[in-house]
């Protein structure tokens, strides 16, 4: 049985944890507030122009300028891995990285043998995670999640579409968590480049549009900046869902912080009570002892 000095320890130790579980329960909820505000606020502008998108790219044809839906075989592939900038968020960020093992072993095998599936983390878990297992990584976008900026969201759309273009990735595809409530998150896997056409030709032929001033404009101002929106709009989804996560998680820890102090009080009692009862069977030995004599 431990002493009574090594049982309170314990519970000091118990309730300075919850204490800070508490706390970080009640910081992921105020920004869970404005992360969930933003998120809902862009999911409609970005969902419409994603609509856009697609329909104008299959409008477009195969003309020389269309490069963001040339469909290449797929023989290098960049995966875009959303996660957190810090953990204590229960299984936010393990989900991302078995989406991305998983899609990786599913549907690019051959290219992973052969070298040329290559990670793009957004977030330090994602990077820390995959340098420890020798991926291919490219860039550096740590730290974006500090103060979450359209612009800093542009400049790693700008690099990914950049580098399709070129040539040296022929597939482009983002996994990250999207937010549903405070307790729910589902892990998605969303092709980036090339543009998805949509499921049938005419849905296409039904939307015309009038272009002004010229097609030419609209295909390289309107569309990289609707792929810009689409990075963006998956970021502040995984910022709200970590946020989310963490608020559950934290709210759990807090809980069972809670459960062990009520056991951990319980055998302090315990223990208290048994050496009460030791000492006065000592005294009383005593006293007898001294009848005796």
């Amino acid at each position: 049985m431990p002493s009574l000095k090594e049982v309170k320890n314990r519970i000091t130790s118990v309730i300075s944890t919850q204490q800070i579980t508490k706390a970080m329960k009640m910081v992921a909820a105020a920004k869970l507030r404005r992360s969930q505000e933003r998120i809902m606020q862009m999911r409609p502008f970005a969902e419409k122009l994603a609509y856009i998108l697609r329909n104008i790219s299959s409008a477009q044809g195969d003309g020389a300028d269309n490069w963001f839906s040339k469909v290449r075989e797929e023989k290098k592939i960049l995966i875009v891995a959303v996660s957190s900038d810090r953990g204590l968020c229960g299984s936010f960020n393990t989900n991302v990285f078995k989406g991305v093992v998983k899609l990786v072993h599913d549907k690019y095998e051959s290219q992973y043998r052969a070298g040329n599936v290559t990670i793009l983390p957004v977030g330090k878990k994602a990077e820390d995670y995959f340098n420890k297992r020798k991926f291919p990584i490219v860039k550096n976008y740590t730290g974006i999640f500090a103060t979450i900026s359209f612009d800093r969201v542009a400049e790693a759309a700008e690099y990914i579409m950049d580098a399709f273009k070129k040539g040296t990735y022929d597939k482009v595809e983002i996994v990250y968590n999207e937010f549903k409530n405070v307790a729910t998150q589902v892990l998605r896997t969303e092709q980036f480049l090339p543009v998805v056409m949509p499921e049938s030709e005419t849905k296409a032929i039904e939307v015309d549009y009038i272009y002004q001033p010229d097609r030419e404009e609209i295909v390289t101002g309107l569309i990289p900046k609707s792929l810009k929106v689409q990075l963006f709009k998956a970021v502040l989804d995984s910022n709200a869902a970590e946020n989310g996560a963490r608020m559950t998680a934290m709210d759990k820890a807090t809980e069972n912080a809670g459960e062990l102090l009520k056991e951990l009080r319980l055998s302090y009692n315990r223990t208290r009570q048994a050496a009460i009862t030791k000492e006065i069977l000592e005294i009383v030995g005593g006293a007898e002892a001294l009848k005796a004599s």
